[in-house]
């Protein structure tokens, strides 16, 4: 019976063990989201692996030479209980094909970066220096702080990768 079952890469190696995997014949899985890569004062938005180091295989153990698996370029191993592969519980890796977009990148939720009311700071930009009350995002790249400004309290919008929490 084909079930799925998980992979340990190497570091960095998911699509170089996934293809090696494919041109043994085996259905691979490995899911993405869009991660924001900061560099330079660039920021722009990468496909990463959502799970670092891991990756789903389908397979029948009665049927395929799994231990083969173990050799594989860019494979550290397979995730184990005892000496035979671990199936991953029905329904999970369904559940996260589901959730990819039309460009195979899995959407996720986006938690408010800091808690309402947390001191954050502003790192760039021309309010740099103020410190101020976080009050809510507006969308994924905007946030609202709440600054002391001239005596009295002012919202303003900056985008997020500008702001840092107060140590």
């Amino acid at each position: 019976m084909m079930r799925w079952y998980v992979a340990h890469t190497q570091p960095l190696a998911e699509a170089k063990a996934s293809w090696h995997l494919r041109n043994q014949g085996f259905t691979v899985y490995l899911p993405r989201y869009l991660k924001r890569r900061r560099h330079a004062r660039r920021t722009d938005w990468i496909a990463s692996p959502l799970f670092p180091r891991y990756l789903f295989i389908a397979m029948d153990l009665a049927v395929a030479q799994w231990r083969a698996i173990r050799s594989t370029v860019g494979i550290a191993g397979l995730v184990c209980h005892g000496d035979r592969p671990t199936p991953v519980p029905n329904g999970v890796v369904e559940t996260i094909e589901a959730r990819e977009d039309d460009n195979g990148v899995v959407a996720l939720p986006v938690a408010p970066p800091f808690d309402q009311g947390e001191h954050i700071h502003i790192t760039e930009g021309a309010l740099r220096g103020l410190s101020g009350l976080y009050e809510g995002s507006t969308d994924e790249e905007r946030v609202v702080v709440l600054l002391d400004l001239l005596g009295r309290q002012v919202r303003v919008r900056v985008k997020l990768e500008t702001v840092q929490a107060v140590a």
